[in-house]
C-alpha cells in the first residue's frame, strides 16, 4: 500500500504546540486551515500531488477549534476529525493522541473463543456514555461474555441515533463523550480480559452534515445503495478514498486499541476492481495487527451467504475473519414465533434450522421465494468459528415496527431453548444488550435530525419497510426523543423473577460451553445433526476426543417422546424444562442406559443435554 503521503489524515498534535495538518481535497485549488481560538489564524496549506494538502502549524494546543477553509469560500469541518464537540455542522478540534494505557500485556481474544455482546452506548446505561459502561463489565465478564460489540460510534447528526448515519467517520459522538472517554473504556474492557469490537459503516454515509462530496470524489453515481449513492472504491481518484477508509480502520486498531471490526452490511459496499476494497482493508488491518502482536478480527455483516467472504485472499477470497449468519437467526425466530411474512417466509421447517446448525447457513444455491432467485453457495467448506450467530440482534429487533425483543414474542421456554440452540452450537454467539435477563424494553429506531425533510423521509422510508410484513398500527415517531428513551435497557429486572433464572440460566450455558470439550470446540466435522418433522426436534452430537455429548431440541407445542439416535451410556446434565430453570417440570431420564432404546421425553419448547457416561 503506497499512498501519495504517509503523513496521518487530520491534524496530527506533535507535541510542543505543534500540529501538522493532512487533507485529500481534489476539488479545491487552494485550502487554508482556518484556527478559530481568539485571534484567528489563517494558514494556506501546501498543495501536494493528487490533490493532498499539508502544513506545519505552530502555537496549536490540544483543544484547539478549526475548520478548513476551501479555495477562500467554503469552510468545512474535516473530514478526518478526532473530534466534533458541537456536532457535525460544528468545527473540529485538535486532539492530543497519547493515552496511558495500562494494556501492555494485552494481545486479544482468539477468533473461536468469542462470545459477543452487542450494545448500544446510549441505550446500554442511563447516562448513555462510554464510560457509563465501565462498571457493568465484571457483570459481562462473569456471565461468560468474551468481547463487547459497540453499535456504530462514528459522529452522527444530533444526540440518538443508531449510529448508522454517521458522518465523521474518525470522530467519536460527543453525546457519548470523548476520545479519552471511549480509550478508557476500551483500557477498562481489556483489564476485564474482554475483546471491543467496533461497528463501522463503510457502505454509505448519513445524509445530514456528509461534507465529503465538497473536498472530492468519495461517492460514485455508477452504483446505488438503500441509504443513498455508493462509496467510489473503484472509479477514478479512488485509491484515495479507499486509503480514507483503510486508515480509519487502522486508527480504531491502533490509535484506540479496537480488537475487532464489524463490517457493516458488504453486500452494499459495490466495487468490481480487480483487487477489492475489502480484500484489501483486510490485508492491512491483518498486517498492522501482526506490527502490534494483537488479534485482530475482521467481522462482515453480509446477506450474500457467499462463502468468498471468509475464503483466503490467496484463494480468491476477501479474507475477512467471520460473517453473520442471517439464515441461523432466521430459521430459529420462525420456529419459535411462527412468524412468515416478509423475508420470514422463506423459512419455517425443522430442516431449515437443523441445516443452519450442520452447515452455517441455510440457502446454499436453492430457491429463495422472498428474493424470487437462488441465493448463496455452499458454506459446508467454511470452519465453525467463521459464523456469527444469535436469537437476537440490533437489526433483528430494532427493524420490527415496534422494536419488539424475543422476550416480548416468546414464552420463558422459547426463550430458554432459543439460548441453548445458539449457546450449544458450534459457532460464535453473538448476544444483544439485555437478552440474557428477558429486558423487556423496546429497542426501536431512533434519530435526532435537523432537517424537517429528512425526518419526514425517515417516516416515510421505515413505512416501507415495513410494508412486506404482516405488522399493523403506527411504528413509534424515529424522531420523537421519547422512542429513544423508552429502548433504554432495565437491567433492574435482572434482580426480579423470571428474569433472575434466566439470567442464570445463560450463565450456566455459557460455562459448559467453556467447561465442557466437546462444546468448547467449534468444528462441524465433529457433529452429527438429525431432524425429525414430524416430532418437531433436532438431535445434535458432538465430540471432542472420548468426550461426547448430545443435545435435543424440541420445538413442539406439546410432550414428545423422541428417541436418542445414538446409542451409548448418557447422563443428563441439563433440561430447561426444570423446575430449578423456572420450567414446567423437566420429564427427560436422567440417564440414558446403552443395552436400552427408551424413549425420552421433552416438554414443549425445551432441549436437554446428555454427556455421555464414560
Amino acid at each position: 500500500m503506497t499512498w501519495m503521503t504517509d503523513e496521518a489524515l487530520g491534524a496530527a498534535y506533535l507535541g510542543e504546540r505543534r500540529c501538522r495538518f493532512c487533507v485529500w481535497a481534489p476539488r479545491a485549488r487552494h485550502v487554508a486551515v482556518v484556527l478559530r481560538t481568539a485571534p484567528q489564524r489563517v494558514v494556506i496549506l501546501e498543495a501536494q500531488e493528487r490533490g493532498y494538502f499539508r502544513g506545519m502549524v505552530e502555537g496549536v494546543e490540544p483543544g484547539e477549534r478549526y475548520v478548513y477553509r476551501l479555495d477562500n469560500s467554503m469552510e468545512r469541518p474535516d473530514p478526518a476529525s478526532r473530534f466534533q464537540p458541537d456536532g457535525v455542522h460544528g468545527a473540529s478540534q485538535v486532539v492530543d493522541s497519547r493515552f496511558d494505557w495500562s494494556d501492555g500485556s494485552w494481545r486479544g481474544i482468539p477468533l473461536s473463543e468469542l462470545i459477543i455482546y452487542e450494545l448500544h452506548v446510549g441505550t446500554f446505561t442511563p447516562d448513555g456514555m462510554f464510560e457509563a459502561v465501565i462498571p457493568l463489565l465484571p457483570e459481562l465478564k462473569t456471565l461468560g461474555i468474551t468481547a463487547i460489540e459497540l453499535m456504530p460510534i462514528a459522529q452522527f447528526p444530533g444526540q440518538r441515533n443508531w449510529g448508522y448515519d454517521g458522518v465523521d467517520l474518525f470522530a467519536v459522538q460527543n453525546s457519548y463523550g470523548s476520545p479519552e472517554g471511549l480509550k478508557r473504556l476500551v483500557d477498562a474492557c481489556h483489564r476485564e480480559h474482554l475483546a471491543v469490537i467496533l461497528d463501522v459503516v463503510y457502505n454509505h454515509l448519513g445524509p445530514e452534515g456528509n461534507h465529503l462530496p465538497d473536498f472530492g470524489p468519495y461517492f460514485t453515481d455508477k452504483y446505488k445503495t438503500p441509504w443513498g449513492p455508493a462509496l467510489n472504491f473503484d472509479g477514478p481518484q479512488s485509491d484515495e478514498v479507499r486509503r480514507f477508509f483503510i486508515e480509519n480502520a487502522l486508527y480504531w486498531v491502533s490509535d484506540c486499541h479496537i480488537d475487532g471490526l464489524r463490517l457493516d452490511a458488504i453486500h452494499a459496499i459495490h466495487d468490481q476492481s480487480a483487487y477489492p476494497f475489502l480484500a484489501e482493508l483486510s490485508a492491512a488491518v491483518h498486517a498492522r495487527a501482526e506490527q502490534l502482536e494483537r488479534q485482530v478480527h475482521l467481522i462482515a455483516e453480509s446477506d450474500l451467504n457467499d462463502m468468498r467472504v471468509v475464503q483466503r485472499r490467496e484463494q480468491g477470497g476477501l479474507g475477512l475473519d467471520a460473517q453473520w449468519s442471517d439464515d441461523f437467526h432466521h430459521a430459529l425466530h420462525v420456529l419459535l414465533t411462527g412468524e412468515r411474512s416478509g423475508y420470514y417466509q422463506d423459512f419455517g421447517s425443522i430442516g431449515d434450522l437443523a441445516g443452519a446448525l450442520r452447515d452455517g447457513w441455510v440457502y446454499a444455491g436453492r430457491h429463495s421465494s422472498f428474493r424470487q432467485r437462488r441465493h448463496g453457495n455452499d458454506p459446508r467448506a467454511v470452519p465453525a468459528d467463521q459464523f456469527v450467530v444469535c436469537a437476537q440482534n440490533h437489526d433483528q429487533v430494532g427493524n420490527r415496527m415496534r422494536g419488539d425483543r424475543l422476550s416480548q414474542l416468546a414464552s420463558l421456554e422459547g426463550l430458554k431453548l432459543a439460548a441453548g440452540v445458539v449457546l450449544l452450537s458450534p459457532f460464535l454467539p453473538l448476544l444483544f444488550a439485555g437478552e440474557e435477563y428477558g429486558e423487556r424494553a423496546p429497542f426501536l429506531y431512533f434519530v435526532s435530525h435537523e432537517s424537517p425533510e429528512l425526518v419526514e423521509a425517515v417516516r416515510r422510508g421505515r413505512r416501507e419497510e415495513f410494508a412486506a410484513f404482516a405488522w399493523q398500527d403506527e411504528a413509534p415517531d424515529p424522531q420523537d426523543e421519547q422512542t429513544f428513551l423508552r429502548s433504554k435497557l432495565d437491567r433492574g429486572l435482572a434482580t426480579r423473577e423470571p428474569h433472575r433464572t434466566l439470567l442464570a440460566f445463560y450463565r450456566e450455558l455459557l460455562r459448559m460451553r467453556r467447561e465442557v470439550p466437546a462444546l468448547a470446540r467449534l468444528d462441524k466435522n465433529a457433529m452429527e445433526v438429525v431432524p425429525s418433522e414430524e416430532k418437531c426436534t433436532i438431535s445434535v452430537r458432538r465430540w471432542a476426543g472420548a468426550d461426547e455429548v448430545c443435545v435435543l431440541f424440541g420445538f413442539g407445542q406439546r410432550t414428545e417422546a423422541c428417541q436418542m439416535p445414538w446409542r451409548g451410556d448418557w447422563r443428563r446434565l441439563l433440561d430447561s424444562a426444570d423446575t430449578h430453570w423456572a420450567g414446567p417440570g423437566g420429564v427427560s431420564p436422567e440417564r440414558v442406559p446403552g443395552e436400552r432404546a427408551d424413549a425420552i421425553r421433552l416438554q414443549p419448547q425445551s432441549f436437554v443435554l446428555y454427556l455421555r457416561d464414560n
